[in-house]
């Protein structure tokens, strides 16, 4: 599912201080990644809980959905098409920066770690 974490989540993320017990996302609302959500929303026994339906329509006129989860591992999550966008092009720029984000953290953090990891593993061979 192609989504962009934003809100309190993504200061947790992030390292900063903000906690919050839900996940806002912005979301491609085009049909095939809708329906990547909605499997994703099965799995986390999700029901919705105010209007509007999880439809493209009302994605794209900047209609908010919000989701309880029965899961143990989500809370509530909230859904938005056009929070930071005025067009679907906006936001897989957002994407697209999230993405080369994660890849340098991936660079400075991780990456690291498994060097470190993969040493250890020949010294105990």
């Amino acid at each position: 599912m192609r989504a962009l974490l934003m809100g309190g989540q993504a200061c947790v993320f992030h390292s900063a201080a903000e906690f919050s017990r839900d996940a806002d996302l912005v979301i491609v609302a085009q049909p095939e990644n809708l329906e990547r959500l909605r499997a994703v929303l099965s799995e986390l026994e999700a029901t919705r809980i105010f209007v509007p339906e999880l439809t493209e329509e009302y994605l794209r006129r900047a209609h908010a959905v919000h989701f309880r989860c029965s899961a143990p591992e989500a809370n509530r999550i909230d859904l938005l098409a056009r929070a930071i966008a005025r067009d679907s092009s906006e936001v897989e720029l957002a994407l697209s920066k999230e993405q080369a984000l994660e890849q340098k953290r991936d660079k400075e953090y991780w990456q690291p770690l498994r060097e470190e990891l993969e040493k250890l593993r020949r010294a105990c061979r």
